[in-house]
């Protein structure tokens, strides 16, 4: 049984991946796991490869959504997308989204952070 919380983040990502798929991009794969990091969303958008983390929220009460996106789960993403990206042999640029919904009883809203952060080697 899940929690309010986790369904409220499954919610998210059905909103999150109707929006890339309507906007032309291809889902690849969703929930993608290496060890015990996970990529919420990855898409293909052109020939660039965009790994998405999706936040969602009821309120702003404790910032907005996008704000839950620290250094340490962007450093955490970008190891899962080089495992991803190694082990299918791609060579594509990759480009990191962050999808941020704020879905209250009265509405959805949805921002999509192009190119939200990359990789400081």
């Amino acid at each position: 049984m899940m929690t309010e919380n986790q369904e409220l983040g499954v919610t998210g990502e059905d909103i999150a991946r109707n929006y890339l798929l309507t906007n032309n991009y291809q889902i690849l794969e969703t929930n993608w796991r290496y060890g015990h990091l996970e990529v919420d969303i990855i898409a293909r958008e052109g020939d660039v490869i965009v790994f998405c983390e999706v936040k969602t929220r009821k309120s702003n009460t404790f910032g907005k959504p996008e704000e839950a996106v620290t250094f340490m789960k962007q450093r955490n993403i970008i190891r899962a997308a080089d495992s991803y990206v190694s082990r299918k042999g791609m060579t594509n640029e990759v480009r990191f989204d962050i999808i941020s919904i704020l879905q209250t009883s009265q509405n959805t809203e949805l921002e999509h952070f192009k190119d939200a952060f990359s990789p400081r080697w």
